[in-house]
Parts: structure tokens; sequence; C-alpha cells
């Protein structure tokens, strides 16, 4: 049972990556609490000192949060309570070692990133505080002048504990109170292994496949060869995960599959858009993990082979 709002004290909460997840869950948030730290850079750091962190949401409305406090590094942080932390894999080892003195044995990190091993990079990485681990189901994206846009009726966010104690289950608890407090639609996690998986698999298709082609998804659909290797993605990471232990069933293969044509005609990935303007691009999360696990599984996976190989080179 989550903690009462009026139980929630003010928690100094910090957010570490502002893109489109970060600066959604930063415009939330910070809406809810005046105890919110925001991390940013150049540019970004200049448009949020000068206008807050606006947030355009389809399903929240228009909101604008203005940081307690607006930092260029992590390392500029005190000690949080929560650390929200939404940055691209290639860059994590770098912020945990920028966040670590933000970090004490009380503080509960949450990294609502892609791919499958943040929480374990971040426990291994810090060897300190409860991590949370956490998955987002969004569309939502930094506009040119740093605002954030989430599109769509949904912005669903899945947190849980791989392992528990009853440290950990009540610092789950009452990050279930900051989130229902913060009106942030979210679940507790039976098996948030599974549920990480899940997604995982959906970008092992999704973002590979649209990346890979430069296509929409509604491209992807007029054809019937991308139709089948959409399919042959989403499949090929399922064995792995079956083959790992994951507890997942055919069920929900065919549910992942099959939201393939619900998507809007228009929709595109992150990875297409990073690969298409140039920018660093998680390639290795969505693409190179899979593979290589794949390959040490002895689990063929040869669509996920050859889609690996040409996003290395769009990406040179």
């Amino acid at each position: 049972m989550s903690i009462q709002i009026e139980e929630i004290r003010n928690p100094k909460i910090a957010i570490v990556g502002l893109g489109g997840v970060g600066g959604y869950l930063g415009g939330m948030l910070g809406k809810a609490y005046d105890s919110v730290s925001m991390v940013a850079r150049r540019e970004r750091y200049d448009a949020i000192k000068k206008n807050g962190l606006v947030l355009h949401s389809e399903k929240n409305g228009e909101i604008t949060a203005q940081p307690a406090k607006l930092v260029h590094s992590a390392a500029e942080l005190e000690i949080q309570d929560f650390i929200f932390l939404s940055v691209k894999n290639y860059s994590l080892e770098d912020a945990l070692t920028e966040l670590a003195p933000a970090v004490d044995e009380h503080t509960v990190i949450v990294p609502v990133m892609n791919g499958v091993d943040p929480g374990d990079r971040v426990r291994k990485g810090l060897g300190k505080g409860i991590v949370v681990d956490a998955l987002i189901y969004i569309v939502s994206f930094a506009r040119p002048d740093y605002s954030i846009e989430q599109q769509g009726d949904f912005a669903d966010l899945y947190v849980g504990l791989k392992e528990s104690d009853e440290t950990k289950k009540q610092a789950l608890d009452e990050l279930d109170g900051i989130l229902t407090h913060a009106g942030i639609n979210h679940k507790i996690s039976a098996d948030i292994e599974a549920d990480i998986w899940k997604k995982y698999i959906l970008n092992c298709a999704y973002n590979v496949a649209t990346a890979y082609y430069d296509n929409t998804i509604g491209e992807l659909r007029k054809d019937p060869v991308k139709t089948k290797e959409y399919a042959d993605l989403a499949t090929e990471a399922y064995k792995v995960a079956i083959a790992k232990g994951v507890r997942l069933e055919e069920k929900h293969l065919n549910s992942i599959i099959q939201r393939f044509w619900k998507y809007e005609e228009n929709a595109g990935s992150s990875l297409q858009r990073d690969i298409h303007a140039g920018r660093p691009a998680e390639v290795e999360t969505f693409s190179g993990y899979l593979v290589k696990e794949a390959a040490g599984l002895g689990i063929p996976v040869p669509v996920s082979e050859k889609m690996y190989l040409g996003l290395l080179e769009h990406t040179r």
C-alpha cells in the first residue's frame, strides 16, 4: 500500500538526464515538489534557467517546473533522497562517477533507461544506495528549444525490486507515494525483470527495424518482408530471454508483435532519430547486447545480427 500523500515529507529529489523521459519525470515531480534539483548542461541549462523546465504533455497538459537547484554537474548536488536517472546507456558510468557524492545508504536511485541491465550497472558502479529497477512506456522527446513534448494518452512507469528486504520494501513504498503525489501513472511490478524484458523485446524490434531502414512504422507495415523481419527480431529477443531464465510466455511475445499494427503511421524511434541526426546512438543497447548474449548462449539470431552490423555501418 502506498504512503498517504499527507504523510510524504518534502524529499530531496534529483533528475539526472533531461531528455524525453527525464524531462517528463522532472516536469511532473517539479510541479508537485519544491525540492527538485535538475542537472543540465550548456544550452539546455540556459533554457531551463531562463524558462524553467517546460513540459507539453498530451496526457497532463502544459506544465512549467522551476527547479529548486539547477546545476551543470551531478557532482554539485548534496545528498539526495531520490535520484531519477535517465541518461543514455553509453553515458551511464560517467554519470555514476559524478553522482556518487550525492548518494548515501538511504538514497533511492531509479534508473529509467533503455536496455535490461542499467539497474545492475548502477548497483555495481555505486555500491551504495537502494536501486529500484524501472521502465517506462512513453512517447516523449526534447524539442529544439529544450522543452519536452509527451505525446499520446499514456506515460506508464513500472518500478520494482529484483531482490527485497524490509528496508528496500519500505523505500519502494515511499517511492510509490512520491509518484502518486506527483500524478505519475505507475505500477509496482511483481516481476520487474520480466517486465523490463517485455519492453526490451519490443525495442529490439521497434527501435532496430525503424533505425535500420530509417522508416516509420507505417512504412515498415507496407512491406511484407520488413513486417516479417520485425516479428523475427522480437522472436529472436524472446528466445534469448527464455534462455536466460526470464519468466515469459509465448502470449507475451504475441502481444508484443501485435502492437506493431497499433502504432501511429508516422511513429519512429529514438534510435532512428539519433542515427539520422548523426548523434551518438544506443546501438549497443538495442542490438549489440542481444547479439552478444545470443552468441554466448548458442542461440542463432540472424536478423538481429544483420541489422546490428548494418546499424554499426550507419553510425560510422
